[in-house]
């Protein structure tokens, strides 16, 4: 926590950031259940992506989130074992990548009504006499967990008490998030059978609403309109005793393959869901899959995912923020700092239909740099002639942004690569190291 931790440059209400090795080795023998008083967390507040709203974060002291983490490593591989298998988010060897791949395996075949939903402040609205009836573990844990749900946060010198949620910022509030979330599922379930006739006499045999969920965001699919209004109903009434909301602004019913009406607006097919545009499109029978099995047929229809509109924009923002930063910096340092921000973006849209993006991508790019060029060249100086200052022959062709030491990454040269969906039943704590080695592509060791 003192080294590997992403935010350990934020400081809690004691402003230390970090600890020397010797402070962190009084630390490991301070740290004990017996006696251990949480402090107030220290309010940190960031813009959200694209909007005018502001997320409040509270941060932890350093000794805090030692403790965080350590009674998080004891509760986590039993709530692995229990969670739902459709639940992706904050969870070990699961990514947003999974839950896409489980909404596409779910509509490839089979067009449905999408109830694309969010919930309203889910991590600052948890009701903390739900959670912590929910939480199993022995008394001493549970007394501290309760302790960091009501320990307070210092704002601009001004303390506030904390009567529910789990505040963001936390080593451990995305375990805790989940375990309140935990059930939502199966309790949804319950209330829909296995099989159903349609209305021409087939079974439908997989009538069960499919639901996937990632952290507050989630999606319920069904051929059914009805059974999505219903399921919207039944979630609302769930997250009643949980103490949350869905909120209505980011909650619609959708269809991935047809225009439907909406609160007497059309909607368009498809629907974004973190960050991928899904969406089916109908095809002619040369370009069109099949059912599969002993009776095929024809679907008439093509599921293609995509990085979405809203998201390829902020990435055009992202880029050009940069590009405006480092006018006058040398080559090299624009090419350091767009290579990281080009490259995780391609990294998390390669799984999915992104070719033409990433082509497009870097066309857009290309003219934001030569954009740049011309600002800094002379007025003597020919377009040509700077142009050829800074691009040269290289890997991408005739015109690579490069010097002699860096290449700037190009969002084209990105391969696609499907994405491995890991088993809904799978946890990394399950001991089957065979399955996770392939999985994850590494090799995790059985330490008994």
């Amino acid at each position: 926590m003192t080294q590997d931790n992403q935010g350990k440059k934020t400081a809690g209400v004691d402003g230390k950031k970090a600890l020397r090795p010797n402070q962190r080795l009084k630390l490991v023998k301070e740290l004990a259940f017996k006696g251990y008083k949480a402090k107030a967390l220290r309010r940190v507040w960031l813009p959200k992506p694209g909007r005018d709203e502001k997320r409040g974060l509270g941060i932890p002291t350093i000794k805090d989130r030692v403790m965080q983490a350590l009674v998080k490593s004891a509760l986590e591989p039993y709530w692995e074992a229990q969670f739902e298998g459709t639940s992706y988010g904050f969870r070990p060897g699961r990514s947003a990548h999974d839950a896409i791949g489980r909404i596409f395996s779910t509509i490839n075949q089979c067009p449905k009504y999408v109830l694309d939903a969010d919930i309203a402040k889910c991590f600052d609205k948890i009701n903390h006499d739900y959670l912590l009836s929910k939480v199993e573990c022995p008394h001493n844990i549970k007394r501290i967990i309760k302790q960091w749900l009501e320990c307070g946060v210092m704002d601009k010198g001004i303390f506030e008490e904390t009567d529910s949620g789990t505040p963001q910022g936390g080593v451990i509030s995305p375990l805790l998030a989940n375990i309140a979330l935990h059930g939502m599922i199966k309790d949804l379930e319950k209330h829909f059978p296995n099989s159903k006739k349609r209305e021409g006499g087939s079974v439908n045999r997989r009538f069960k609403p499919r639901f996937i969920r990632y952290a507050d965001d989630f999606v319920i699919l069904h051929e059914d309109y009805d059974v999505i209004l219903q399921c919207k109903k039944l979630i609302a009434q769930w997250l009643e005793k949980v103490g949350l909301e869905l909120k209505p602004e980011k909650t619609s019913i959708r269809h991935t393959l047809k225009s439907i009406k909406q609160d007497g607006k059309i909607v368009d097919p498809g629907f974004d869901f973190l960050g991928f545009n899904i969406r089916s499109y109908p095809v002619g029978k040369h370009h069109s899959g099949n059912t599969g099995g002993k009776h095929p047929r024809i679907i008439g229809f093509k599921t293609i995912i995509k990085p979405s509109k809203k998201k390829i924009l902020a990435h055009h923002e992202a880029i050009k923020e940069v590009i405006k930063a480092n006018k006058k910096a040398p080559q090299a340092a624009l090419i350091a700092r767009l290579n990281p921000i080009i490259r995780g973006w391609c990294n998390y849209y390669r799984t999915v239909a992104s070719k033409e993006t990433f082509s497009s991508e870097a066309h857009i790019l290309w003219n934001m740099l030569r954009a740049w060029t011309v600002s800094r060249k002379k007025k003597k100086t020919t377009l040509n002639k700077a142009l050829r200052k800074y691009f040269s022959n290289g890997k991408h062709g005739l015109w690579t942004f490069q010097t002699k030491d860096c290449v700037l990454y190009h969002h084209a040269e990105t391969e696609i690569r499907r994405h491995q969906l890991v088993k809904p039943e799978a946890s990394p704590y399950d001991g089957n190291w065979t399955y996770w080695s392939i999985h994850t592509r590494c090799i995790y060791w059985d330490t008994k």
